[in-house]
């Protein structure tokens, strides 16, 4: 049986961005148009996490926490692609199971890596 897809059957996602357009553009209008617009000086200053700004915002930062924060997300999207392997586990036999010990072993191999060449250390 083949599945023709025609262009009217994409009227419902059609309609329901138009409505979520529609509903961001509204809110945006009155909000603006009917708030409050009392400017004060504590409104126009920086604000950052609750903290008062001191100095330039260009003062140099530790690449380490920005590698480190890479390497959260490069990990955490690793463990992601566990996800789909374990819900295929029994499907997947022996040989899925191999295939998992390498990658994890890959992922092993970078840590130790990374371990290595002191990436982790904040001193």
């Amino acid at each position: 049986m083949e599945v023709h897809s025609l262009p009217v059957n994409y009227l419902p996602v059609i309609f329901q961005m138009i409505v979520a357009l529609a509903f961001v553009v509204v809110t945006m209008f009155f909000t603006h148009k009917l708030g409050p617009t009392r400017k004060t000086k504590d409104k126009l200053t920086t604000f950052e996490s609750g903290i008062e700004v001191i100095g330039n915002a260009r003062t140099p930062i530790s690449i380490k926490y920005f590698l480190v924060a890479i390497l959260f997300v490069l990990f955490d999207v690793e463990v992601i692609f566990m996800y789909p392997w374990a819900v295929n586990f029994k499907d997947l036999g022996q040989q899925g199971m191999i295939e998992m010990f390498i990658f994890m072993g890959t992922l092993l191999l970078g840590f130790i890596y990374v371990i290595k060449k002191g990436a982790l250390d904040w001193d």
